[in-house]
């Protein structure tokens, strides 16, 4: 199967040129600002539309196996390839937590048989099974997941022995949730002696603080310099912490780098009065000045990748107190359009989009082939219409919990389609599910 998309503006390493795309099976065969004389099997007219390299969102709970209730690899990868997202790697934070190497080969076989965007899989550390964490693959596994702070399951690592052996030991990624234990519980109970069972949510931020957040950073940060060990410290979301990044070098030859998520770029603490639990998250979104000291990082290359969290609970689930109600939401969906707008504010480039959405999650992640809008590389591509519109509601929602924080939002975008290895996965709201997939591996 040939398809060629002729006059595209194409949004790639760092330019955007008018010109046409030969997909050739799975791989881009042809890119040109000439006509491409093929004999193609679908030809599609991009004129005034904008094609991007498919975002690889380096995180994401997708909650298989043992909270299907909430999502499953099978419908948030629909959701993301909805989203222009063709490419994910999910957490182990699921029933039963990923700590062995034959629960990790679980999922990547489930998502064989289910997910029609890329996928890889981390590995879970504990406080217990670094033997087991030393046998994963770095070809074909993305990273080593480390929760340096409690959040949904329970896989918190917190002993000092624990850290220093994977920190010192590991050779691969390790990518971590940083927020401080001690300090959290110690806040915890400040606000439980103040307001009982009752605490309100725009308390969220201040129990999960800014100091509880930069000191388990600096403490990765320490840990990774002292042993010059890869790490990603997830979910940034303090200006205090953008301190610790370096902007000094090419991100290809950085040892240490940060990723940014797409709640920490468009809430601040104001939006607790309205949106309450549907935007509780770990770490927090915090102050208005936080998110914008964030997209600067972002813009400065202080904070190398944007992802999602994409974390889905049920509404009945976050309709609860503040104590019962499970920090995450779904965001998939929607996290390319919520960059778009930010361009249509003025605020980003849409080659900064692409740089920080797909070229710099294939950079830091060494993965093959993909990332990118070049010959010779999987035809992993999505077309923009951003002079189109929607407003998001409940009747377009494809997450399996049915609700968006961005309800009521309009975004001034649309996503058209959605190739997957030069498969046309999604289709102007159709979807083709006869081809899934692929393992990602990457070049280590």
């Amino acid at each position: 199967m040939k398809t060629l998309i002729k006059n595209a503006n194409i949004v790639n390493e760092g330019k955007i040129i008018k010109g046409n795309v030969l997909i050739n099976g799975s791989i881009i065969e042809k890119i040109s600002t000439n006509e491409i004389v093929d004999s193609a099997d679908i030809t599609i007219d991009a004129v005034g539309n904008y094609l991007f390299p498919g975002c690889i969102d380096d995180q994401v709970h997708f909650r298989e196996p043992g909270l299907t209730h909430k999502g499953e690899i099978y419908t948030e990868a629909k959701a993301a390839v909805a989203g222009g997202i063709t490419s994910y790697m999910e957490m182990p934070n699921t029933v039963p937590n990923t700590f062995t190497q034959e629960l990790l080969e679980d999922k990547y076989k489930r998502a064989s048989e289910v997910s029609l965007a890329n996928y890889s899989f981390f590995m879970g550390a504990s406080n217990d099974n670094l033997d087991e964490v030393l046998k994963t693959n770095p070809k074909d596994v993305c990273g080593v997941k480390v929760f340096m702070g409690s959040s949904t399951g329970n896989m918190l690592v917190d002993k000092k022995e624990t850290l220093e052996g994977l920190f010192s030991k590991c050779k691969m990624l390790i990518a971590t949730h940083c927020e401080d234990e001690t300090t959290i519980k110690s806040n915890l109970d400040l606000y439980k002696q103040k307001y009982g069972e009752d605490v309100p949510m725009t308390c969220h931020p201040e129990i999960r603080s800014e100091e509880a957040c930069y000191k388990s950073s600096s403490l990765a940060v320490d840990l990774a310099k002292k042993y010059n060990t890869r790490l990603h410290i997830l979910h940034i979301s303090t200006a205090k912490e953008l301190s610790l990044f370096d902007n000094s070098k090419p991100l290809k030859e950085k040892r240490i780098t940060a990723e940014a998520c797409i709640h920490h770029l468009w809430f601040s603490d104001e939006d607790y009065k309205s949106k309450g639990s549907l935007i509780k998250w770990n770490p927090a979104v915090k102050k208005a000045s936080d998110r914008d000291a964030i997209l600067q990082a972002v813009l400065d290359n202080k904070i190398d990748v944007i992802a999602t969290d994409h974390a889905p609970h049920t509404m009945e689930e976050k309709h609860q107190t503040y104590f019962k109600a499970p920090s995450g939401g779904p965001l998939v969906q929607h996290s390319l359009n919520a960059m778009i707008e930010l361009y249509k504010q003025g605020k980003i480039t849409l080659e900064r989009i692409a740089g920080k959405m797909a070229h710099a999650v294939a950079d830091c992640f060494q993965i093959e082939k993909r990332g990118y809008i070049r010959e010779g590389y999987f035809a992993d591509l999505v077309l923009v219409n951003i002079n189109d519109s929607y407003t998001v509601d409940k009747s377009n929602v494809l997450y399996k919990c049915g609700w968006s924080p961005f309800e009521g939002t309009t975004f001034h975008s649309k996503i058209t389609h959605t190739f997957v290895n030069g498969h046309l996965a999604y289709n102007n709201g159709q979807f083709d599910e006869a081809v899934k997939g692929k393992r990602l591996t990457f070049e280590r």
